[in-house]
């Protein structure tokens, strides 16, 4: 009887979080500010701590959850629509580094030291503040860089040279499975496929672990062995 209890909240709790995250929105996934990180471990309690707790009916779990997934979307909707919530809920990028130079006491601010925001600058590959110009330290806590010109990497239209199109890579066989699908979407077939994997001397797809075509660099294939 317990374990068909358990198996009727589980499934319950699961539609109701998977409709209160359609409603929501994908920031209390990707937990873009401090509050939606919040939001989500609280909702992940209210759950969790209803399931494994025998004194609480189904009908609370609806209703907890429901509560709190309403005061989300109260909450989403007043950051959409009005600015003064927008800044409350969401916070504001702080400007560490300014034209070059270390904000001190932007630093304080965000309660951080120096020993934290160079760290923050090696995991964005950038291992001295002297090629940055710009530092924001964004409200999901990551930090946006603009290096210095002589810092920045270099582009086609620096050395004046034409654009080139850019092309997305399409799988096209994966754990020896091919997806005709996405064979079909790029105008090709079975004959074309063929032709692809004897050119890598490949005599059987199901060898294949992954293969992976490339517009303008050909096909890119990883056998089992």
């Amino acid at each position: 009887m317990k374990f068909a209890h358990l198996t009727f909240e589980l499934i319950l709790g699961f539609f109701l979080l998977f409709i209160i995250v359609k409603i929501v929105g994908r920031k209390i996934i990707h937990q873009i500010t401090p509050f939606t990180f919040i939001s989500g471990i609280v909702l992940s309690e209210l759950l969790g701590n209803a399931l494994y707790d025998e004194t609480i009916s189904a009908i609370y779990i609806v209703f907890s959850m429901c509560l709190w997934g309403f005061l989300l979307f109260i909450v989403e909707f007043l950051g959409q629509k009005i600015i003064f919530f927008r800044g409350l809920f969401e916070g504001k990028p702080i400007a560490l580094i300014n034209n070059g130079s270390v904000n001190k006491e932007a630093l304080k601010k965000a309660r951080m030291n120096i020993n934290q925001l160079q760290s923050l600058l090696r995991q964005s590959e950038t291992f001295s503040i002297r090629e940055v110009a710009y530092c924001y330290l964004e409200p999901s806590g990551s930090i946006s860089i603009l290096k210095k010109n002589k810092y920045q990497k270099t582009t086609l239209e620096d050395f004046q040279l034409p654009e080139k199109p850019v092309y997305v890579p399409v799988t096209i066989i994966r754990d020896g499975k091919i997806l005709w699908d996405e064979i079909q979407d790029l105008g090709f077939n079975e004959v074309w496929l063929k032709n692809q994997l004897h050119s890598k001397n490949v005599s059987d797809y199901k060898d294949v672990f992954l293969a992976e075509w490339l517009e303008d660099d050909g096909i890119f294939i990883q056998t089992y062995e």
